[in-house]
């Protein structure tokens, strides 16, 4: 799976994408989140608040409760505002 970092997401991971394969039981959105924050200190910084991280599967917004099932890419984000 593809996973594409942005804004200050990227910043603090030093790289905008990876390919990562999950391990066993990482089902959801939250669950992604959380398990790239053990990983390393990057990880560590850029989720360490993962009610902020806004997601989305093959283009589409999700919650952290979305399954991520056989998507090829999860793009992670900060909140973002319009104007």
């Amino acid at each position: 799976m593809r996973i594409a970092y942005f804004a200050w997401v990227r910043e603090r991971m030093g790289i905008a994408e990876e390919a990562v394969e999950l391990p066993t039981g990482i089902a959801t959105v939250g669950d992604l989140v959380r398990w790239l924050a053990t990983r390393d200190a990057r990880g560590a910084r850029a989720f360490a608040e993962p009610h902020r991280i806004r997601a989305a599967l093959g283009g589409a917004m999700v919650g952290a409760d979305a399954v991520i099932g056989d998507a090829e890419e999860v793009a992670l984000f900060p909140p973002v505002t319009g104007g």
